[in-house]
């Protein structure tokens, strides 16, 4: 297939070079907004008089039967093609003839291949979008069910206070909305018509940027042609988003992972997200959240090879700039196929309410309840800290824990003890009792809950 740039060169190159140079094997995937962003192109350049009407027409015709074709597994994309764009123009010029030959007026392959990413990532975001939707509301819905369900919140990994499995939920989907926010922000951006701004200094042609834009849904074009056709800030803005989202689903994961040990068995996951062992029948292992957790370096790794592609090249287009679209389209794949098994796997989550609350009992978690009691009765902060510090002291060494120890022992600790200590060191009052705003009590939680699903 002869070269697009066949002029001053041969056209011939080494084949490891010419294999090298290649982009075909990956920016195929963007032969449908390679198509439909040459369709309007073709439709500005008849509306200005560039080519005839006629010509467009013909030109948008042939390259919709091309669209139908690949779509309906018609016609397969060469590989020894270029690229994408090279491969759907000779297509094109194979069938229609000569009116093909002129869909390349007034651009460049520099803003066609720009064209062309925006409009995949455009989708890219609102897919993600949508699926972080599914998601924020499957985790909503497991958070309703136990938003009275105790269990040990945790510092340091250190049992600390108790909260309940349903506000642990509502913390990862406030995290979700604030991701989704991200990716609807960064559409913005994205959403920028670079066509038109050819190689990198515009064109003499009389083009009509905004209408080609128009109708191609962008919201505006961009100003400098330069720019146009030379940042993908807005790729490593995608890029950073993708990674953000990871870091919380990792996190997530890491705690299922945890949470789902014999150690913990706080949660345990369906079978359906989970492997056995070849050699240890016993073994369940959590198989989806551990590559989860691991593909979110892979994001990272995305996210680092386009910021280091990019951080030395002059004004304007580089061929290290076809560096961009692998780990693009690897982070698109992976953050989908990840934010799917996610969903399907907190919904199947099964949560074992009773190991949970026995977990917040022996933690001691209740101590600041107890110290805040001391304080109730008297005590200033510091010697209530000091003598609950005690009291945890004295039940560990003993067996007990603090709803089970005797009043008289509670009072050698403190003389003015009474009945009343157990109403405030309970587990359950000691969750309902939070009910600040953003708090753990059942209250609360379904105040959260109730907030997201409005966004929603």
């Amino acid at each position: 297939m002869e070269k697009l740039w066949k002029g001053r060169t041969s056209g011939e190159a080494d084949a490891a070079a010419e294999s090298f140079n290649s982009s075909i094997g990956f920016d195929s995937r963007l032969y449908k907004e390679d198509i439909l962003g040459s369709v309007a192109h073709a439709s500005m350049l008849g509306k200005c008089g560039i080519i005839t009407e006629d010509e467009a027409e013909q030109i948008k015709e042939g390259l919709l039967s091309i669209l139908a074709d690949i779509d309906a597994g018609d016609l397969t994309i060469d590989t020894q093609a270029e690229d994408i764009h090279t491969f759907v123009e000779a297509t094109l010029t194979a069938r229609i003839g000569e009116a093909g030959k002129k869909l390349h007026t007034a651009r460049s392959r520099n803003d066609q291949v720009a064209l062309d990413t925006r409009m995949y990532l455009r989708e890219a975001c609102k897919d993600i979008i949508a699926a972080l939707k599914t998601l924020t509301g499957v985790i909503a819905d497991k958070a309703d069910e136990y938003k009275a369900a105790v269990m040990p919140g945790f510092t340091h990994l250190q049992a600390a206070q108790p909260i309940t499995y349903g506000q642990l939920l509502m913390a990862y989907a406030m995290m979700l909305l604030r991701d989704a926010d991200r990716f609807k922000d960064c559409y913005k951006r994205v959403n920028v018509s670079p066509i038109g701004c050819c190689a990198l200094a515009g064109t003499t042609y009389g083009t009509d940027r905004p209408f080609e834009a128009s109708l191609l849904g962008f919201d505006s074009i961009c100003i400098n042609s330069l720019d146009g056709v030379s940042d993908r800030d807005f790729c490593i803005e995608f890029l950073s988003c993708a990674s953000i989202l990871m870091m919380h689903f990792s996190r997530f994961c890491e705690e299922t992972v945890i949470f789902s040990s014999a150690q913990f068995g706080f949660v345990t996951p369906d079978d359906a997200f989970t492997t056995g062992s070849s050699i240890m029948p016993q073994k369940k292992n959590p198989d989806p959240a551990e590559l989860i957790r691991g593909k979110t370096g892979r994001v990272y790794g995305d996210l680092l090879t386009l910021l280091t592609v990019m951080k030395g090249l002059p004004l304007a287009y580089n061929k290290d700039m076809q560096e961009d679209k692998e780990p693009l389209f690897d982070a698109v794949d992976t953050v989908k196929a990840c934010t799917e098994v996610l969903t399907g796997m907190i919904k199947t989550l099964k949560v074992n309410t009773d190991k949970m609350k026995k977990a917040a009992q022996l933690g001691f978690i209740n101590a600041t309840d107890l110290a805040d009691w001391l304080v109730s009765k008297g005590l200033p902060f510091r010697e209530a800290y000091k003598t609950a510090a005690k009291t945890v002291n004295y039940c560990a060494e003993n067996g007990y824990v603090l709803e089970t120890l005797p009043i008289g022992k509670y009072r050698e600790f403190f003389g003015g003890a009474d009945e009343s200590v157990y109403e405030a060191v309970n587990i359950d009052n000691a969750v309902r009792r939070r009910t600040s705003a953003g708090g753990t009590s059942p209250d609360s939680v379904a105040e959260q809950i109730k907030y997201v699903k409005s966004i929603l």
